[in-house]
């Protein structure tokens, strides 16, 4: 299964950047049911969750990450969103979308924070 993550560039500490990922075609049907993710791995480290939106709504997020990222979800659109304001140079990675159910991957978006 191909997610396709978009959205992500260059931005200046304090800045901000929407990324979004689209489901494919082939669990349209069934994206609302699902649990949808972003992780990030910044490089020499391991890919972290930043946030979690569940099928209810339910969102969950990674402690350095809270009040400041938004993750959101369109079930119409089969799309998910993750707002990013007050972005920090640690912020810098590449970002993921993932599937809980089906531990499926998209091939993920470079953000980086510097001035």
């Amino acid at each position: 299964v191909q997610l396709q993550a978009s959205g992500g560039g260059l931005v200046q500490p304090g800045g901000s950047l929407r990324l979004s990922c689209a489901a494919p075609r082939t669990i349209s049907s069934t994206f609302w049911g699902l649990d949808m993710e972003w992780y990030r791995q910044a490089p020499g480290k391991q890919r972290e969750m930043v946030a979690r939106i569940m099928s209810d709504g339910t969102t969950k997020y990674e402690d350095s990450v809270k009040d400041r990222f938004t993750i959101s979800r369109d079930n119409a659109k089969k799309k998910i969103y993750l707002q990013m304001n007050s972005l920090k140079p640690d912020d810098t990675a590449v970002y993921y979308c993932h599937i809980f159910e089906t531990n499926s991957w998209g091939q993920g978006t470079q953000v980086t924070v510097s001035s």
